[in-house]
């Protein structure tokens, strides 16, 4: 049975810089042992500059994660029929065939927007 901490938050007790990066150069790869609410230790890796962006780069793919469950794959679809559907509500009204290209527009900007932000959260690994 792991010991009750007595802290009222997660801490990261052990930073070890394991590597550096062959794709990313300037980046390292980092083993971070992290000491749980309810006693528990485990370690993960992070990538990051130096070790204080790595640590930050964890807690923000973490944060990220908690939202991407909560939210789950719902939005993009609710995304798309908006940037697909109000274009062609005035289309229809206006006859102009340029909504069209609007709403597909929309869909490439969202897309690369997802891309991006895919990319930004795994930088470095």
């Amino acid at each position: 049975m792991a010991k009750k901490s007595k802290y009222n938050r997660r801490r990261a007790i052990e930073c070890k810089i394991i590597a550096r990066s062959k794709n990313n150069p300037g980046y390292c790869k980092y083993m971070i042992t992290i000491a749980e609410l309810d006693g528990t230790v485990h370690k993960q890796p992070a990538y990051g500059k130096d070790m204080q962006d790595a640590l930050s780069r964890l807690m923000s793919k973490e944060r990220f994660v908690k939202v991407e469950e909560s939210l789950g794959t719902g939005w993009p679809f609710i995304g798309w029929m908006i940037l697909m559907g109000v274009p062609a509500y005035f289309m229809e009204k206006t006859g102009s065939p340029l909504y069209l290209l609007y709403g597909f527009l929309g869909v490439g900007v969202m897309i690369g927007m997802m891309a991006w932000w895919h990319r930004y959260i795994n930088k470095g690994e």
